[in-house]
């Protein structure tokens, strides 16, 4: 009897080291993906900056990029597959729960659901570009399609502008944690060297503050939007971003925020090495 528990024991942590270690990889590939998106996305909107920019600065633009690349296509499905990664790791947090004391909690688990929604979405734009059915439109346009059919129903603009202050928030919210290096609980700090410790706090702290700018001054034109009954004064990402161009700072507040994308994607490629899962 007791050889036979040893046996379910042992079968029990075989399972679980073998869940464990699925879900690290499906981790990792997915940060390395949204990594990649980011670093592609503020690339193309520093060219932009400096009038060379030929390309959206979105997801869409990063997808085209890839695409003109030497063996760009199976770059696509590569990067398909770890945003599914990314879902299924955020799936297993939302009904497994996360690591961590408190990755249990109702409230952590409707984020990482909400979070896999995210990411099976762009999973799926990602793979029907590499598929060659889309996925690559303008943020832009998909932006202001989505709110002038919202503003249409009834209620439609109290809907876009509360979306636009709960992007707003988000927004304060990535920017405020980021720069408080809440990002510390979830690595495994043991394991840098100092130097790269500094860097990951470069790359979290001002790569973190500058996704946080941009989701609220998108989230301020979706208000905007709401508030002057006109969908068209709402941006996605690629407008956005060329809004700051606009400011009397001129292109050089998009070069820093656009370098702050670049630095979110570096610490996405550190998030996958380090973070625990």
């Amino acid at each position: 009897m007791n050889m036979d528990a040893a046996m379910r024991g042992g079968r029990l942590r075989a399972r679980r080291a073998a869940k464990g270690s699925v879900t690290e990889g499906a981790a990792k590939a997915g940060l390395t993906a949204r990594g990649v998106i980011y670093v592609l996305v503020g690339i193309l909107a520093i060219q932009i900056a400096f009038g060379e920019g030929h390309r959206q600065a979105d997801r869409g633009g990063a997808l085209e990029e890839i695409a003109a690349k030497p063996f760009g296509a199976v770059l696509l499905w590569a990067l398909g597959a770890g945003l599914v990664g990314m879902a299924l790791w955020r799936l297993s947090e939302a009904v497994f729960g996360a690591a961590g004391q408190d990755g249990g909690a109702a409230r952590k688990r409707l984020l990482s659901a909400v979070r896999c929604v995210f990411y099976a979405f762009v999973a799926y734009s990602v793979l029907s570009f590499a598929a060659g059915s889309g996925g690559g439109s303008s943020s832009d346009k998909q932006s202001r399609d989505v709110t002038a059919r919202v503003l249409e129903v009834p209620g439609g603009q109290w809907i876009v502008g509360l979306g636009g202050v709960g992007i707003i928030v988000a927004g304060v919210w990535i920017g405020a944690r980021a720069v408080m290096r809440k990002y510390h609980k979830h690595m495994k700090l043991g394991g840098m060297t100092r130097a790269t410790r500094r860097a990951v706090d470069i790359s979290g702290v001002g790569g973190g503050a500058a996704r946080g700018v941009v989701f609220a001054a998108a989230g301020a034109f979706a208000v905007r939007a709401a508030v002057d009954y006109e969908p068209d004064k709402a941006k996605g990402l690629d407008d956005t971003l060329r809004s700051f161009a606009q400011t009397p700072a001129g292109p050089w507040l998009l070069v820093v925020v656009a370098m702050g994308l670049v630095l979110f994607g570096l610490f996405s490629f550190a998030m996958a090495r380090w973070r625990r899962v």
